[in-house]
């Protein structure tokens, strides 16, 4: 008996390959910062990317860039897509990796080294789950926020918030990226009213978050769209997020927070997201690595595993609940 498949016509499989041409087009004109620099890395013409891209805008129904003569910059509509469309593809690497390495089952030592608070709330979490998934995986987790020698200190891979630093010996991969929301717990926005704009700032307790010394400055959005950042004045300074965020549970104030650390308790009413951040605004997290011909499995499943699970973990939306293996 002859075994057939079903086809596509050639109209709906044109369709596809814009609709494909276009998320890849968006997501490398926001990560390049322009179309023109999105064209060089795609291979194609300024006006292929431009094209695409507003072929999908005319789909969906919105506008995902703000272009002037000089610039663009995510709309609120352009920051959300984007970061569904980054989970997307890095479901899609990671339905690859799962292809390619088919059932192995991981073993060995792996240690990895990562960021206090971001590694204990969102990265072991996934890791541990891992090593549920494989037995005869042996896991090490080192909980610093000092940037580790991986190859002196012997780690096989380490997670590292903000801007790397060049290097001829480690490989990295971009897992997600931090996005920031401005929150207040609901005492104190009772008792103090709820700020409708940037300019109500000044008017407001605010805790800040101190950076070598240094307050970091709010950047945020206004109800028009254009960015501003406000540095606050406070007498309340300190330079630990968790203590900033059990301030402001505490109803001591505003605070512009991780959403990942924030997340579950805005969802439980104990703090209310306020106002709107610049679409712009992220920092970025990487997996890095010592560079090797040969990459052993153990760490490739477990960047992918990061790379794939990290961006649910980080967002506002409530992640799912990992699922326990049987």
């Amino acid at each position: 008996m002859a075994i057939t498949f079903p086809t596509i016509d050639a109209r709906k499989e044109t369709i596809y390959v814009q609709y494909a041409e276009g998320y890849s087009g968006f997501v490398a004109a926001v990560e390049a910062g322009s179309f023109a620099q999105a064209a060089i890395r795609l291979h194609l013409s300024r006006s292929a990317v431009g094209k695409s891209i507003a072929r999908l805008e005319e789909r969906l129904g919105v506008r995902l860039f703000q272009r002037t003569t000089r610039s663009q910059s995510l709309t609120d509509n352009g920051a959300l897509f984007y970061e569904r469309c980054l989970r997307a593809l890095e479901e899609i690497r990671g339905a690859e990796s799962l292809l390619e390495t088919g059932k192995q089952q991981v073993s060995g030592r792996l240690r990895v080294a990562m960021p206090v608070l971001f590694g204990r709330q969102c990265v072991a979490p996934l890791l541990i789950a891992l090593a549920q998934e494989h037995p005869g995986l042996e896991l090490e987790m080192s909980f610093s926020d000092r940037v580790v020698d991986l190859v002196e200190e012997g780690f096989d891979m380490a997670v590292r918030n903000g801007t790397l630093h060049d290097s001829s010996v480690l490989v990295a991969r971009r897992l997600g990226e931090h996005r920031m929301v401005l929150c207040a717990a609901p005492d104190y926005l009772q008792k103090k009213g709820t700020p409708q704009s940037v300019d109500d700032l000044p008017h407001h307790a605010a805790i800040n978050y101190l950076q070598a010394g240094r307050v970091l400055s709010w950047q945020l959005m206004d109800n028009e769209g254009a960015s501003h950042t406000f540095t606050p004045h406070s007498s309340l300074n300190m330079d630990d997020l968790q203590a900033i965020c059990d301030a402001a549970l505490a109803g001591h104030g505003i605070a512009w927070l991780p959403c990942w650390m924030v997340s579950k308790d805005i969802h439980e009413g104990k703090l209310v997201p306020l106002l709107k951040q610049a679409p712009d605004v992220r920092f970025d997290i990487h997996a890095v690595w010592q560079q090797t011909p040969h990459l052993p499995l153990r760490v490739r499943i477990a960047v992918d595993t990061l790379a794939s699970r990290l961006p649910s973990a980080m967002s506002l939306d409530m992640p799912a609940p990992i699922k326990k293996p049987r």
